[in-house]
């Protein structure tokens, strides 16, 4: 696939609390094929960490074989 599925952008960033759902999206991102672009981004809000990762559709050699 040259594309992401179901129109989705070639790059995402997710972002939530640091738990187990932010976990699985990120998750199945890499599913979908995307790549961690950069390592998550990390912030205190005053009660919970909340996490950033940013993703990317592989568009040249370094795409990932499915």
């Amino acid at each position: 696939m040259t594309t992401p599925p179901d129109g989705l952008p070639r790059y995402r960033v997710l972002t939530g609390p640091d738990d187990a759902s932010f976990c699985r999206r990120v998750s199945e991102a890499l599913d979908l094929g995307y790549l961690l672009h950069e390592g998550p981004a990390l912030t205190f809000d005053g009660e919970n960490v909340v996490v950033a990762q940013a993703v990317v559709w592989p568009s040249g050699p370094e795409r990932a074989a499915p």
